[in-house]
C-alpha cells in the first residue's frame, strides 16, 4: 500500500490507479500537529499534474458511464465493508494528521461511511420521471446522465469526512473524480483510495492530485472538468464560485461561518453548558459548524457564563496521538496557532474581556505542539471576535435583553451556516426557526449539522451555487436530466409508407 506514513515520505499522486511521483519542484510540509514534528512532504503541483489525472479521468469516464448503476452501486457496497473493517485505521490516520482527539476522529469519519451508504441507494434515487399521453398520443420521459469529470476540492479541518461527501456519490451517478485533499492532510485520502480500489473501482475513475492555489486553479479552469465541489474559507469559495462558474462548470462551494447560539433563560442550563461547550470547543473549533458566538439573553447570562468558564477551564488538553482521555486537542498547524492567537488579542484591544484565557496554556510533553486552551470572550456586537470566523477553540459571547435583539444580530451577519436556540419555549423556538438568517436550525442541538440523507443548507456568505453538499440536492448536482417526448401513431388506411404486417392486420 502506498500510503505517505513513514516520517517524511514525499506523498504521491493517484493516477489511472497508480501512485506516481508529481512533476512539482516545491513541497509543503505535514505534520503532527500534537508534536509539530514532520511525517510527510507533499508536492506542490499545478497545471501538468492536474492535467494528467484529468484525461485519465475522462478516458475512464467514457467506459464508466456505461456500468449500469447497480453494478455501480455495488462497489460502493463493497467499499463501505471495508471501511467499516479499516474505521480505527482511519481514525487514526485523522488523529496523527490533524490532532483531533480519537473520538471526534471517529465520529467524522462514521459520518463520511453514511455518505458512502447514502451512495448504495443512488439506483433508486437516480430513476427519472415519466408520463403516459401528456399530450394525443405522445409520452414524456426524463432520464439523469452522469456529467463527466468531477473534481473535488477539500479542507484540513475534517480529512476523511468531507472528501466523502463528495466522491461517492458522484461516482455511483456514473462520472470520475479527481479529488484535491488538503496539502496539510493528504494521508487520510491516500489511505481511503487504496480501500476504492480494492473495491474494485475501475484505473481512473478515482484520482488524486496534491497543491496549493496553483492547483486549484488549475482545476477549476481545466475544459474537461464539469463540476466542481469545494468546502473551505469564504474568502476561497467565492473564488472557486466565480472561476469555476466563468469557465463553465457546476460548482458548489461551501465557505465560512460565525454560528449563532441563542440561549434563552427558561433553558436547561446544565445541559446547554455541555452542549455549548462541545459546539464550542470539539474539534479544537476547527469546523464551519462550531458555536462560535453565544447570546445569552436576559438572565441567562448571569447562569450560563460562570458555569461554561468553570467547565471549560476543567477540559484535559494535549497530545491526541497518545492519549485516548485528551477532551481537547491543537489547532491543525503553526500558522494557523499563530493566526488564531492574532485574532483573540485584536479582540481584546478593541475591549473584550477574556473570561477564560487559552492563551495561557503549556501542556508539559509537548513543547513543540499547537496548543491553545479553551478560550471565552465576553464582547460588544461591534467586535472583530463577534464579526469575523476564528475557526478555533474560541467563544464569544454578547449579552442581549430580548430574543428579537438576538435575532437581529444574526441578520446583520454575513454568514449563514447554522444557528442553534437552547430553551424550553415553543414559542420561542417557533420564531426562532421561523426567522433566524441561517440554512441549519438547532432547537436544543449543539451542532445542527445534517447527516447524508439530507443536505448541508448554507445561507448567504456561507455557501455560492444552488445545489448544496449531501441528501437528494447532491444527485441533482452530480447528473444532468434528458427529456425525451415520443410520439407513435399508426398508419392511416391504405398507406403504404410504413409497412407493419400488425396494423395491416387490424386494417
Amino acid at each position: 500500500m502506498v500510503v505517505a506514513q513513514d516520517k517524511a515520505t514525499t506523498c504521491k499522486l493517484l493516477i489511472d490507479g497508480a501512485w506516481v511521483d508529481s512533476k512539482a519542484t516545491e513541497f509543503g510540509e505535514v505534520n503532527n500537529p500534537s508534536t509539530g514534528e514532520l511525517i510527510a512532504k507533499v508536492p506542490m503541483g499545478g497545471s501538468d499534474d492536474v492535467d494528467r489525472a484529468v484525461q485519465a479521468a475522462q478516458k475512464a469516464f467514457l467506459e464508466w458511464r456505461e456500468v449500469p448503476v447497480v453494478e455501480r452501486a455495488r462497489v460502493m457496497f463493497r467499499f463501505k465493508n471495508l471501511l467499516d473493517a479499516h474505521y480505527e485505521d482511519i481514525a487514526k490516520s485523522v488523529v496523527r494528521e490533524h490532532g483531533k482527539t480519537i473520538a471526534e476522529a471517529r465520529a467524522s469519519t462514521m459520518r463520511g461511511i453514511e455518505v458512502v451508504e447514502f451512495a448504495c441507494g443512488v439506483p433508486s434515487l437516480i430513476m427519472g420521471e415519466s408520463m403516459e399521453n401528456i399530450a394525443r398520443n405522445v409520452d414524456i420521459e426524463t432520464v439523469r446522465h452522469p456529467l463527466g469529470v468531477c473534481a473535488g476540492i477539500t479542507p484540513f479541518n475534517f480529512p476523511a469526512m468531507v472528501p466523502l461527501w463528495m466522491y461517492p456519490v458522484a461516482i455511483t451517478c456514473g462520472n470520475s473524480f479527481v479529488l484535491k485533499p488538503s496539502e496539510k492532510v493528504p494521508l487520510t485520502s491516500m489511505l481511503i483510495a487504496e480501500f476504492l480500489k480494492e473495491a474494485g473501482l475501475p484505473d481512473g475513475v478515482f484520482n488524486i492530485v496534491h497543491g496549493g492555489k496553483d492547483c486549484v486553479n488549475a482545476l477549476l479552469t481545466h475544459p474537461l472538468i464539469k463540476a466542481i465541489s469545494f468546502v473551505g474559507s469564504t474568502h476561497v469559495a467565492k473564488h472557486v464560485y466565480e472561476t469555476g462558474t466563468k469557465h463553465g462548470k457546476r460548482v458548489q462551494s461551501a465557505g465560512g461561518a460565525k454560528n449563532h447560539i441563542i440561549i434563552m433563560p427558561d433553558a436547561d442550563m446544565d445541559q446547554t453548558v455541555q452542549a455549548l461547550q462541545a459546539s464550542a470547543f470539539g474539534c479544537a473549533g476547527e469546523r464551519c459548524m462550531a458555536g462560535s458566538l453565544a447570546i445569552p439573553v436576559g438572565e441567562a447570562g448571569n447562569m450560563l457564563i460562570p458555569q461554561l468558564v468553570e467547565s471549560a477551564g476543567k477540559m484535559k488538553v494535549g497530545r491526541t496521538d497518545i492519549d485516548d482521555t485528551i477532551d481537547m486537542g491543537p489547532v491543525v498547524s503553526k500558522e494557523h496557532l499563530a493566526k488564531v492567537t492574532a485574532l483573540i488579542e485584536k479582540g481584546v484591544k478593541e475591549g473584550a474581556d477574556p473570561v477564560l484565557d487559552g492563551r495561557k496554556l503549556k501542556v508539559k510533553d509537548a513543547p513543540d505542539g499547537y496548543f491553545l486552551g479553551p478560550t471565552i470572550l465576553e464582547a460588544k456586537a461591534d467586535n472583530t471576535v463577534v464579526r469575523e470566523e476564528i475557526f478555533g477553540p474560541v467563544l464569544s459571547c454578547v449579552r442581549v435583553e430580548t430574543i428579537e435583539d438576538a435575532i437581529k444580530l444574526g441578520e446583520n451577519c454575513e454568514y449563514g451556516n447554522g444557528a442553534v436556540i437552547y430553551t424550553s419555549s415553543g414559542r420561542a423556538a417557533r420564531e426562532f426557526k421561523h426567522r433566524f438568517n441561517a440554512g441549519m436550525i438547532g432547537i436544543n442541538v449543539g451542532v445542527p449539522a445534517p447527516m447524508a440523507w439530507f443536505p448541508f443548507t448554507g445561507w448567504n456568505n456561507s455557501f455560492f451555487g444552488d445545489l448544496h453538499i449531501q441528501g437528494k440536492e447532491s444527485i441533482q448536482f452530480y447528473t444532468q436530466q434528458k427529456m425525451t417526448m415520443t410520439r407513435w401513431v399508426a398508419p392511416s388506411k391504405g398507406s403504404t409508407k410504413f409497412h407493419d404486417p400488425i396494423w395491416k392486420a387490424k386494417s
